[in-house]
C-alpha cells in the first residue's frame, strides 16, 4: 500500500510513496490511485514530457486544475509556490527531487504554482482533473526573487513563454487563485 504524506511546507500538496514490488522478471508500482487525493477529482487526461537535462519548465499555475506528476526516467527537481490567497501556507516554496529510483508522485491543487527542472533527461507523465484550457493556464517568473527558486541547474533552457511570466508582485487580483475556492 502507498504512503500519502501531506506537504508540511505547503498545505494540500500531497507525495505519494508507492508499494514497489518485484521479482526475477522485473517489478511493478501503482503509481496512482483516485482514493489516494481526497480533495482530488477524477483525472481526466494523461500527458508525458520528454525533455533534456537543463531544460526548466514552469512556473505554471491553474485556477481549476490539479495535477499529478510522476518520474518515468531521469531525475527531476519540482518547485512549488502556495499563491493561493487565503492559504495558511500562501507564499511558501517547497523543492521535491523525483526521480525513477525514489518511485515518488507528487499531487498539486489548483492555485499551487509548479514546474521542475531536468537535472538529466527525462520523462514526466502526468495526469490532470481537467481538459486543457488556454484560459486556466498561467504563469509566474521561473526567476522570481519572492519565490527563491532552486531549479539546481546552472545554465537553464527555457520556452519563450516561460521567460515572459510576471512576477508574483505582478499577477492581476482576477488572476489570483483563492484558496479553497475551485470549480
Amino acid at each position: 500500500m502507498a504512503e500519502i504524506v501531506e506537504s508540511a511546507v505547503i498545505r494540500d500538496v500531497l507525495t505519494v510513496h508507492p508499494s514497489v514490488h518485484g521479482d526475477a522478471r522485473g517489478r511493478f508500482v501503482e503509481t496512482y490511485r483516485r482514493s489516494w487525493f481526497p480533495l482530488g477529482r477524477e483525472m481526466l487526461q494523461a500527458n508525458r514530457s520528454d525533455k533534456q537535462s537543463g531544460a526548466v519548465v514552469g512556473l505554471h499555475y491553474h485556477l481549476h486544475q490539479a495535477d499529478y506528476w510522476y518520474v518515468i526516467s531521469g531525475r527531476a527537481r519540482v518547485v512549488l509556490h502556495d499563491l493561493r490567497v487565503g492559504s495558511p501556507t500562501e507564499g511558501a516554496t517547497l523543492h521535491l527531487d523525483l526521480d525513477e529510483a525514489n518511485e515518488d508522485g507528487v499531487f498539486i491543487p489548483p492555485g499551487v504554482a509548479h514546474g521542475f527542472s531536468c537535472l538529466s533527461d527525462l520523462t514526466l507523465t502526468y495526469l490532470v482533473d481537467a481538459y486543457y484550457n488556454p484560459a486556466d493556464e498561467l504563469g509566474v517568473a521561473w526567476d522570481d526573487p519572492d519565490i527563491g527558486a532552486d531549479w539546481g541547474v546552472a545554465s537553464p533552457v527555457l520556452s519563450p513563454r516561460d521567460q515572459e511570466n510576471p512576477r508574483r508582485r505582478a499577477i492581476p487580483p482576477e488572476l489570483r487563485p483563492v484558496h479553497g475556492l475551485r470549480t
